[in-house]
């Protein structure tokens, strides 16, 4: 079985072309791993086959970080300067929209509830801690 499973942010947004009567969506996925001064960046060519990929690519736009999992073939070629090359391209069979890295929502700061005073119905919710009704309270 010929699975490959990834995720990475894109390079460029999404192309659509049609190949015959057939659509097909492209757009490359960098890919990273390792970390530090270790960190590599390996770039992968996905092309995803007819409706699914026109109806998704307005929203594959360049820094969309996606989830890929297709089937994965290493392409050799020779470069116009004579040297080999290699590419991976990926014919995409799930992909999965994550979100950009700057798309975050902006977290507003947690405000704990304020207790009522002694007796409130805030403590009766709360069984295992009955503050204010005489029981005491130890640190450990």
């Amino acid at each position: 079985m010929n699975n490959w499973s990834f995720t990475g942010n894109l390079g460029h947004s999404a192309e659509t072309k049609f190949v015959g009567e057939s659509s097909v969506t492209e757009f490359n996925v960098a890919v990273k791993s390792g970390y530090g001064n270790k960190a590599t960046t390996t770039w992968a060519k996905c092309a995803m086959w007819g409706d699914r990929g026109e109806k998704v690519a307005e929203f594959l736009k360049k820094g969309q970080l996606v989830g890929i999992t297709g089937e994965l073939t290493l392409r050799e070629y020779t470069k116009k300067d004579g040297t080999n090359g290699a590419s991976l391209e990926v014919r995409v069979s799930d992909m999965t929209l994550l979100g950009k890295k700057d798309d975050a929502p902006a977290q507003e700061p947690s405000q704990e509830p304020t207790p009522p005073a002694h007796g409130g119905d805030f403590n009766d919710d709360i069984p295992f801690a009955p503050i204010g009704r005489g029981a005491a309270c130890h640190s450990i």
